[in-house]
């Protein structure tokens, strides 16, 4: 079994071709697709895409490269679409001390208080963590939650094993199928296979075969096989061990 645990398929770039995008994803064996949401604007198209794909499931939440034009009004659509539609997660929320021009405590209030509805929904969180690991973790510490997942995990040993802890998976998809991405490659070697699941993150972040081109839910198998064979395993393993790793995390799977 295949699942994509972060893939955007109710994203603009699929508008034009989203029934050949899905229907190709399951002729490639992808069994279960994960769709969060960015925006409380675009919660209605999340559920509208996840309604019409029967292997689609949605999370909801407010991802920091958005945090600027949300504020507590947001939040309580969030708490509504969380109470009403009990989604497999909160997501894609979490921090991104990467992109400039974004404010970190106006992201920190957002991501802080979506934790603490993940709390009291008690749902997992699929996690953006892009140059804001610590900062992620110290939140986590602070905000018991029942785990969920770091999405396109980038680093260090020591930050993933305390993910491990806390009772998140991490997420491995196009960044390492690039050889020169030393570091993400050697953590998924060595990482434990039990504590990693595949995604695509479609149509971003697409794997070295596609020269910078737009990624698919499709691609996954071959994500897989790359994995499998960093590690010296089979593709069945490598997939049965990440689906099952998945289905844990995301217990409505």
């Amino acid at each position: 079994m295949l699942i994509d645990t972060h893939c955007h398929l109710d994203a603009a770039e699929f508008d034009a071709d989203r029934d050949a995008v899905y229907a190709a994803a399951l002729a490639a064996g992808v069994e279960r697709i994960v769709v969060p949401a960015v925006a409380v604007a675009g919660f209605a198209k999340t559920r509208e895409t996840v309604g019409r794909y029967p292997a689609c499931r949605p999370a909801y939440g407010i991802h920091p490269l958005h945090a600027m034009a949300a504020g507590p009004s947001d939040l309580a659509v969030v708490r509504d679409w969380l109470q009403r539609e009990r989604p497999i997660a909160v997501g894609e929320i979490g921090l991104d001390l990467f992109v400039t021009g974004l404010d970190p405590q106006r992201q920190e209030y957002l991501f802080v208080e979506q934790l603490k509805l993940a709390r009291e929904f008690d749902l997992p969180v699929l996690l953006h963590v892009r140059r804001a690991v610590d900062p992620v973790l110290k939140q986590l510490r602070r905000i018991g939650i029942r785990g969920g997942i770091a999405h396109a995990f980038n680093g260090s040993r020591q930050q993933a094993e305390v993910f491990i802890k806390l009772g998140f998976g991490l997420g491995f998809g196009g960044a390492m199928t690039f050889g020169g991405s030393t570091r993400i490659r050697e953590l998924a070697i060595h990482l434990p296979l039990e504590s990693i699941v595949l995604e695509t993150d479609a149509p971003d972040i697409p794997p070295a075969w596609l020269n910078g081109g737009r990624n698919t839910p499709a691609e996954l198998p071959r994500i897989a096989d790359e994995l499998a064979a960093l590690r010296g395993l089979s593709g069945e393993q490598v997939r049965a061990v990440c689906a099952g790793n998945a289905r844990r995390i995301l217990s409505d799977i």
